[in-house]
């Protein structure tokens, strides 16, 4: 078979050869430190153990030992998960595993056990990962009949992995063993990929352990879910506890309570976010400036509800192709209602069973509701008894698809296409730029839930731009520019960008093969244009058109995907939307969806750690502070403290009694860009003492040159700072 490497070169290889044998054909230098083989065929892409057969003529990418490659980490961070998971085994007995995936930082393992695991635990934990890592067991991969796999889940009795086996496609289902069928071993249910052997796995740190529930099911069992990380080098674990460390410092949490920026309370809800007034002001002030960049470019603002009907929802295919991640509709009827909990029951249950003694009590009050449910169940010849659990559903699901409600928005996108469909558009009209500031919601699972970054209730600058063909690369060109600006005003330069396609053998998206195909290429000519690298990723595009994602990465290394900009030829058909062409005909528009903050309080929150809280002048809630050395400066400094606020300019007055060296340490420590000090001698001067939060004293200037100099700063967005020089 030929093998085709990223540098080009075809490789003629035997049938049935692993990456390890193209590895050392290559040379057996690299074959020593290669664990893992990227393989592409026809543009679908697989990790595979550096053991098992490529598939035939394949795209290689021999995957090495490295820190510097993610996806080495990836395959070295899933293994690492198997060596924790057989360590917690060793110790607690007891212990059933659940699933440990890997991340992008590190890996976990949710497991049930009895007994909580806590910090005081994880050096033994350790301890013994280092025993089994120092044995440099392999990692070995078995499949077998998907029969055979279940009959022997079930003689072991663990529900979680009975459940993955289950969920998971194919006739066949893998294990992996680590170390040798006879002696000492572990296994794991698992699709892998793993590095050769253990002992690659040479730093590794237990993080931290949380509560979790199967599946996210709050009503299910509780879980723990124990957090860890590896690398290669104990060098990258060292610099890595170092980013930790420095992340502590920066935490977006610690510093929002501390700079009074925003507020959780549980009695309003999880992932609820009350935005403090010196919060709402950096907010209002990011908002302020994308505003008036949308206006240059043709923008009109608009406000639409937070709920609307499930109609509205069930055409765009945001519910029910999202509905586990949608907060609960609200039915407008007792039949919808009953009706509902019929179908999250049966899909809870899954097909295999009959209907529970509460379903059928339930079942007989929806039939008290509405005898049409016998009848449909006639009419569709749908038998009841056994196996009445999978007849019953269909007619549940059927019914459900004819009552209506309304559900709490989960997008702001069929609002925007009612506003443009309110009123007949010509090609005149188009572009039609609509744009609004929309909170949406999602029903995050409580161990998901962080602080800004991962809430239930989010606000997106969402845009939807309705074009025609003609017009779509110049739209999607000007989308992509606008972003890029934003993300560099405010110093976040270090990003890549992920063009995301369809994966055509994947059921979640909607639309026809040539309305992806016109998307994915007019996604990837604004990609080309714009003059950024860009990576190409399959699996990564919305349900309805491909993206260009914005990963943007923070000053201490972090990687957060933020700013969007999605191309969408399927709503307008979905909603028939329509525009009267130079011909006189009906034709369909064409969509884009674009969001350069992306949520606001993901971005706020990710602000706030990437200034660790000292904001450039022009976000910060208080800009200056004005503090007085004794009741004889107090005059002047009530009178520096009126001019500056009545030119604009966010202005605190410190009177207290308190000595000039601990207010100011107090008020650098509120991460205040300027401390103007107001003593006898800058008062007979008319001057102010100009010191910055970094504890330098930049000298006297008088009010009016201060005043001046902050207004040029602010409205400069920092590109002309005159105090700094």
């Amino acid at each position: 078979m030929k093998v085709t490497l990223p540098d080009g070169n075809v490789l003629d290889v035997a049938d049935g050869a692993t990456t390890y044998d193209v590895a050392a054909q290559i040379g057996a230098g690299l074959a020593r430190v290669a664990i893992a083989g990227s393989v592409s065929v026809n543009g679908s892409s697989e990790v595979l153990d550096v053991s098992r057969p490529l598939p035939g003529d394949c795209n290689l990418s021999i995957l090495t030992a490295t820190d510097e490659s993610p996806e080495s980490l990836l395959v070295l961070r899933h293994s690492t998960a198997h060596i924790m998971a057989e360590a917690i085994c060793n110790l607690f007995p007891e212990t059933k595993l659940v699933y440990g995936p890997p991340l992008e930082d590190g890996f976990y393992y949710d497991i049930d056990l009895d007994r909580s695991i806590t910090p005081d635990d994880f050096p033994r934990i350790e301890d013994e990962m280092r025993r089994i890592v120092k044995e440099k067991r392999p990692f070995s991969r078995h499949d077998s009949p998907r029969n055979d796999v279940m009959s022997k889940l079930r003689d072991e009795g663990n529900r979680y992995k009975i459940d993955n086996a289950d969920r998971a496609e194919g006739d066949s289902l893998s294990f992996y063993v680590t170390g040798e069928n006879r002696g000492e071993h572990f296994e794991d249910l698992c699709r892998g990929p793993h590095v050769p052997n253990t002992g690659l796995a040479k730093a590794f740190m237990i993080k931290q352990i949380s509560r979790s529930h199967y599946r996210g099911d709050v009503n299910d069992q509780p879980l723990q879910r124990v957090y860890g990380t590896a690398f290669f080098k104990k060098s990258s674990l060292t610099s890595y506890l170092e980013q930790l460390e420095e992340a502590k410092k920066r935490d977006h949490r610690v510093l929002g309570k501390e700079l009074d920026l925003f507020h959780i309370d549980e009695t309003v809800g999880q992932g609820l976010i009350l935005w403090m007034p010196k919060g709402a002001i950096i907010r209002t002030e990011l908002q302020n400036h994308l505003t008036a960049e949308m206006h240059k470019l043709g923008y009109d603002m608009v406000y639409t509800p937070q709920i609307g009907r499930l109609k509205l929802y069930r055409t765009s295919g945001h519910f029910p192709y999202y509905k586990e991640s949608q907060f609960p509709p609200l039915f407008e009827s007792q039949r919808a209602q009953v009706l509902n909990d019929l179908w999250e029951a049966a899909m809870a249950r899954g097909d295999a069973d009959g209907l529970s003694d509460e379903e059928i009590e339930s079942m007989a009050t929806l039939r008290k509701i509405d005898n049409r449910f016998d009848a449909r169940i006639k009419e569709k010849n749908y038998v009841e008894g056994e196996g009445g659990g999978l007849h019953n559903r269909k007619v549940i699901e059927e019914f459900l698809e004819e009552e209506d409600g309304y559900l709490l928005r989960p997008m702001n996108c069929p609002h925007h296409i009612k506003i443009y469909a309110a009123r007949p558009r010509s090609y005149r009209d188009l572009p039609v730029r609509i744009a609004e500031y929309g909170t949406v919601y999602r029903y995050e699972q409580s161990g998901e839930i962080s602080g800004l970054t991962r809430v239930r209730g989010f606000t997106q600058d969402d845009a939807h731009l309705f074009c025609t063909d003609d017009q779509i690369a110049d739209e999607l060109l000007t989308t992509v520019r606008l972003t890029v600006s934003v993300l560099e005003l405010l110093g976040l330069k270090d990003y890549r960008v992920r063009v995301g396609l369809r994966d055509a053998d994947s059921t979640k998206y909607v639309g026809s093969d040539e309305s992806w195909a016109r998307a994915e290429d007019a996604v990837r000519m604004a990609a080309k244009k714009s003059g950024i690298e860009f990576t190409e990723e399959k699996g990564e595009a919305a349900f309805y058109g491909p993206k260009i994602d914005f990963v943007v990465k923070d000053c201490i290394g972090r990687s957060w995907q933020l700013g969007t900009v999605q191309c969408d030829y399927n709503q307008p058909e979905r909603f028939d939307l329509t525009y009267v062409g130079q011909d006189n005909k009906p034709h369909r528009p064409v969509m884009i969806h674009r969001a350069p903050f992306g949520s606001m309080e993901r971005f706020v929150g990710i602000l706030i750690e990437h200034f660790a809280g000292a904001f450039p002048l022009w976000l910060s809630p208080v800009q200056v502070a004005v503090a007085t050395v004794s009741e004889k400066s107090e005059v002047f400094g009530r009178e520096v403290y009126e001019t500056l606020r009545a030119a604009g300019i966010r202005v605190d007055l410190d009177l207290t009694s308190e000595k000039i060296g601990p207010k100011k340490h107090r008020l650098r420590s509120q991460k205040i860009n300027y401390i103007l000090v107001v003593g006898e001698k800058e008062a007979a001067e008319r001057a102010v003492n100009v010191n910055d939060r970094d504890g330098n004293t930049l000298g006297n200037m008088d009010i009016d040159s201060f005043k001046t100099a902050c207004l040029t700063e602010v409205e400069t967005k920092g590109k002309q700072c005159v105090m700094s020089q």
